[in-house]
């Protein structure tokens, strides 16, 4: 009776993780802010931006849009994997990889979109070279992306080989 007790605890404690995913939404909303901000900025001095500029400019339009799906997989997926299923009947626009995003997916999906953001922060910094830029920063940044490049091939290659250990 006790061991069953404290294992109904231990379930319903899974709701205590819906706060954090409810402050993700709010995150996003923050991001949506400074998505908007970037391109208010972006629209009102495209007339005066070198082609160098412009690129920058999209790069971070499109590392912001990066970060905001990062986010959302997180969103969905952790609450789907950690918290509650997500009944999608109703939703016939429902993206169905919101309900098929397993653990290990998550984890590829996060690497994946983590690998997207640190080459357009490693391009962003190739960009402002010609500005001055600080090298020893660009190889630091080079240094990381490698190791975020490498630990997505580790997980992937692990993923793959526990895959291929379970019984069918």
């Amino acid at each position: 009776m006790l061991e069953r007790g404290i294992e109904g605890i231990l379930f319903r404690s899974r709701w205590l993780m819906a706060p954090f995913y409810i402050g993700l939404v709010i995150a996003l909303l923050v991001l949506l802010f400074k998505f908007g901000h970037e391109l208010l900025h972006f629209v009102t001095h495209a007339l005066d931006a070198t082609e160098s500029d412009t690129i920058l400019g999209i790069l971070t339009l499109v590392d912001l849009t990066f970060t905001g799906n990062l986010v959302l997989i997180v969103i969905f997926s952790g609450y789907e994997n950690f918290v509650s299923k997500i009944d999608p009947n109703g939703h016939p626009d429902w993206p169905e990889w919101m309900t098929r995003v397993d653990f290990s997916g998550l984890k590829q999906k996060l690497l994946a979109s983590i690998v997207a953001i640190s080459a357009i922060a490693l391009l962003k910094a190739f960009m402002n070279l010609d500005k001055g830029a600080d090298t020893t920063w660009l190889m630091w940044l080079v240094i990381i992306h490698a190791v975020f490049v490498l630990s997505s091939l580790v997980l992937a290659l692990s993923d793959r080989l526990s895959n291929h250990e379970e019984p069918h």
